[in-house]
């Protein structure tokens, strides 16, 4: 019984969180397909703030432990693109320490990452703070992922699409390929998803991204050629 009552008092908590989203959202968000304007909010909001409340002893534990494994910060920020372009501040669980050599710069990316950060990564648990994002209304549990601001002067006017609605959790790309994709193909399944918003869609991607976390396909700790660069030596090549 007291069991019903805590599933009750948080599905009651995160109704409440989510229909307050969905009616303040109404008025920024244009579109005229209901799903996308107001109950893709509502359940971003609904869904995030129930799985903070269910997950606040693994952020816990994942904060605690975080602090030890990285000496410090658990957490990493970073400024990112969101809605329109609309710059903020995405936050994750820290994968990589600070370490730095003799002259004080940091090491390479692949001497800062521990076991540890590996199996955050591999787990996707990293992610998992970004459900605050989710429930302020600067993410969305489905979407394109937010990459680098420095990339923005770098997008065609078609690649610009991925910012007319909210960067995801996950998205269409993260589901297909993960960070084993292409630019081009990342941007394709990014254009693809906002062309094809809705309900059905949503629910694929996230069976899809279940499938994929499960599996661990297209987890690589090798990162693709910043993005800006690539557009620059693609530009140069082609002339």
């Amino acid at each position: 019984m007291m069991f019903l009552k805590i599933i009750f008092w948080i599905v009651a908590i995160a109704a409440v969180v989510g229909a307050i989203a969905a009616v303040l959202d109404i008025t920024n968000n244009k579109v005229n397909d209901i799903y996308a304007r107001c109950i893709k909010r509502f359940l971003d909001a609904f869904l995030s703030t129930g799985a903070i409340i269910i997950l606040s002893p693994l952020f816990l534990v994942l904060t605690a432990v975080g602090a030890y494994k990285m000496k410090g910060n658990p957490f990493f920020t970073q400024a990112r693109p969101g809605w329109h372009e609309k710059i903020f501040k995405l936050i994750k669980f820290r994968t990589m320490s600070n370490e730095k050599d003799k002259d004080g710069n940091l090491l390479l990316d692949e001497k800062r990452i521990n076991a540890y950060g590996k199996f955050l990564r591999s787990t996707s648990l990293d992610e998992l703070p970004e459900l605050f994002n989710i429930l302020v209304g600067q993410m969305s549990i489905i979407g394109p992922r937010p990459l680098l601001v420095k990339y923005l002067p770098y997008y065609t006017e078609r690649e610009k699409l991925r910012h007319s609605v909210r960067p995801g959790l996950t998205g269409y790309a993260q589901a297909h390929g993960r960070n084993e994709i292409s630019w081009e193909k990342k941007f394709e399944f990014d254009v693809w998803y906002v062309e094809h918003l809705s309900f059905l869609t949503d629910v694929k991607v996230i069976i899809d991204t279940i499938k994929v976390v499960l599996s661990h396909d297209g987890v690589s700790l090798n990162t693709l050629e910043d993005f800006d660069e690539y557009r620059k030596n693609t530009t140069n090549a082609n002339n």
